[in-house]
């Protein structure tokens, strides 16, 4: 598997990829504070904040709609703050008996549910929208000199950088039990559910033992090569006037929309 699958970024010649990453990460944090200390209910500012990630997406040359689509997968594991709804604060809804336990869903809940909702979907676009317009080893460099610690974002490069090894280790793995796991026309395979526990046992275990021995060496040849702990990039960081310009228009559109928020 190439690591392409794994890299979400799409090169493009436009004002948002030419951003220096530093920028862009800075941007990215504080539209995300920005959006958890809004107050609940804050429906005019979250419109804004949204405008703001269409201008982003316009600017990228990706499409309006680009971060739009990608993010809707993420709305599924925001339904966990669905308890806010019951909220003991507020106007009763409803009133709902389970039997076991009687549930009932307040006006200020379903505001508060929805609020989280949206500034985790909104979260979510412009972290895509980051990921999408900067190389990986771009965005790794741009943390070390926000001064993220050294070892954290180490970390995260190898994961990266190494993630479709160990998936096409897995494919291989996979291949060879299949190799050896031949059944008969129209008769299922794979043995009781014990045989596929061991089996799937077995599967972990060489893989962990193929990932270490594997690291091992890659190690050896990164130090011999000379690595002493520093990720290198080919493109030259350099904070421009442009990218001052786009952090001071940023950080006032964020002013802006916590004014609305907090205000109207």
């Amino acid at each position: 598997m190439h690591v392409d699958v794994f890299d979400q970024f799409h090169f493009s010649e436009s004002r948002v990829h030419s951003l220096d990453p530093r920028v862009k990460v800075v941007i990215t944090v504080a539209f995300i504070l920005s959006n958890a200390i809004l107050p609940d209910g804050s429906w005019l500012a979250l419109a804004l904040a949204w405008l703001f990630l269409l201008l982003g997406n316009d600017l990228s040359n990706l499409g309006l709609g680009f971060t739009l689509k990608r993010s809707l997968i993420a709305l599924p594991f925001a339904l966990v703050a669905v308890s806010a709804i019951f909220s003991p604060l507020g106007e009763p809804l409803a009133d709902w008996d389970l039997g076991f336990m009687i549930l009932v869903p307040t006006d200020a809940g379903l505001i508060r549910f929805a609020s989280i909702m949206l500034r985790s979907w909104l979260s979510v676009q412009i972290a895509i929208l980051l990921v999408a317009t900067t190389q990986f080893p771009d965005l790794i460099h741009a943390l070390e000199h926000l001064r993220l610690p050294r070892t954290l974002t180490t970390i995260i490069a190898f994961l990266f950088r190494y993630l479709f090894v160990l998936t096409n280790e897995v494919h291989r793995i996979q291949r060879a039990r299949k190799s050896r796991s031949a059944r008969l026309p129209n008769v299922r395979g794979g043995g009781n559910l014990g045989w596929r526990i061991k089996t799937t046992g077995s599967m972990v275990g060489q893989l962990f033992t193929r990932s270490y021995e594997r690291s091992d060496r890659i190690y050896q040849a990164m130090i011999s090569r000379g690595y002493t702990g520093h990720i290198r990039t080919l493109n030259p960081h350099q904070v421009k006037s442009q990218d001052w310009l786009v952090l001071g228009i940023s950080a006032g559109m964020l002013i802006l929309i916590q004014l609305v928020g907090w205000i109207l």
